[in-house]
């Protein structure tokens, strides 16, 4: 078949979890299908070229930091890119999954897929009720980017759920039937690569508290940072490590100025794709992973530091869905500082993680049998 995934973010030139669950998924169909990949234009990235036996067609240059306006996505910048994927209608697909976010270019896959026959399926990471979009954009674009999105979301012949089963019990809600649900699936370990990682005695910092992820304000780097002051204040020696890139950045580097923590704290960029075994070891030689962030759709970081012994330590708020929480310490934000020492302290880091065999629900290795089902049920094979 002919398959078309659509998204304005893609892996490995732009680091996420929603990109690196569709490059896998992608790469993985790209083995039995042609498969073909639409999204905005990201440095490194010509305007169509063949990446790992996908067929890139990329539009609207764009950047880490031109993505964000004013703390959100760009609002700008997704309406360019849903007026170029008017350049789909050049081609002919059996299949178009495209990434619900951010929403705009929905339409026009909705309109490529009534016309052509296609059948649509959208990939979906978060359902936002109305309350979270007032919080977004505020009261006044709020209510009209609602009403959009409930209009257009639930056009689709099937949805897939790369996060968890609480948004697929969202999506009922939403009065999604079951005939159209084709079930939760985030294909995001590779096991191969996470068993290669070895903890190394000499750079063990048992001490050592880490953090990766999009320097942006939904990741509350601010309360990561007041925990690791706190955790300093008793155990001085301790040091923290935050990787990532953000338009948060100058203000993280201003709180640890602020705080006194520079000694303590150290910011690395991103690393390249080819060089995510140095994140690994990153994560497995640090005595826990620390995650404050307020929205999360999986959080594939989580996944993947449980998958290398680390514990993960969780505020009680965390969205974070129910089968990865049941892996990691959760408690009260007040009470995290006292419980990252802890573990910190502990000898036996493996007891702060449990239920370890849920890692087994994201094993990239099941990505062909689960969309042979989704196709069968789309009357496709």
């Amino acid at each position: 078949m002919k398959i078309a995934f659509v998204s304005d973010v893609a892996h490995p030139w732009q680091i996420g979890g929603v990109a690196t669950t569709e490059a896998t998924e992608a790469a993985e169909l790209a083995k039995s299908h042609e498969v073909h990949f639409f999204s905005m234009r990201w440095p490194g990235m010509e305007p169509n070229f063949t990446y790992k036996n996908i067929n890139y067609h990329t539009y609207h240059k764009i950047s880490y930091e031109r993505l964000f306006s004013h703390g959100r996505r760009s609002i700008r910048h997704a309406l360019i890119f849903s007026i170029n994927m008017l350049k789909i209608f050049g081609y002919k697909f059996d299949v178009v999954e495209a990434n619900a976010f951010p929403y705009l270019h929905l339409p026009v896959v909705k309109l490529y897929c009534k016309l052509t026959g296609c059948k649509l399926i959208i990939d979906v990471a978060e359902i936002w009720d109305k309350k979270y979009w007032d919080a977004y954009l505020g009261k006044r674009l709020s209510a009209l980017a609602f009403a959009f999105v409930q209009y257009f979301f639930g056009s689709a012949d099937m949805y897939t759920i790369n996060s968890s089963y609480e948004v697929e019990n969202k999506l009922r809600a939403l009065g999604i039937g079951e005939h159209r649900i084709g079930g939760v699936f985030a294909p995001v370990l590779d096991n191969e690569a996470l068993s290669k990682i070895k903890r190394s005695p000499t750079k063990y910092r048992k001490h050592g508290i880490v953090f990766s992820g999009r320097l942006i304000k939904d990741k509350r780097i601010d309360e990561f940072l007041k925990i690791v002051n706190k955790v300093a204040s008793k155990m001085p020696d301790v040091t923290a490590t935050i990787i990532g890139d953000g338009p948060e950045e100058a203000n993280i580097r201003q709180m640890i100025r602020r705080m006194g923590i520079e000694k303590n704290v150290k910011l690395k960029p991103f690393y390249n794709y080819d060089k995510k075994s140095k994140l690994y070891e990153d994560i497995v030689d640090s005595g826990l992973f620390l995650m404050m962030s307020e929205r999360e759709g999986l959080s594939i970081i989580t996944l993947e530091s449980i998958a290398l012994g680390t514990p993960v330590v969780l505020p009680d708020y965390s969205p974070i869905p129910k089968e990865v929480r049941d892996m990691c310490v959760v408690d009260a934000e007040v009470e995290l500082p006292d419980k990252v020492i802890e573990i910190l302290k502990s000898s036996d880091k493996s007891k702060y993680i449990k239920h370890k065999e849920n890692l087994k629900l994201f094993s990239a290795a099941r990505t062909n049998e689960f969309y042979g089902r989704i196709f069968r049920k789309l009357g496709l094979e």
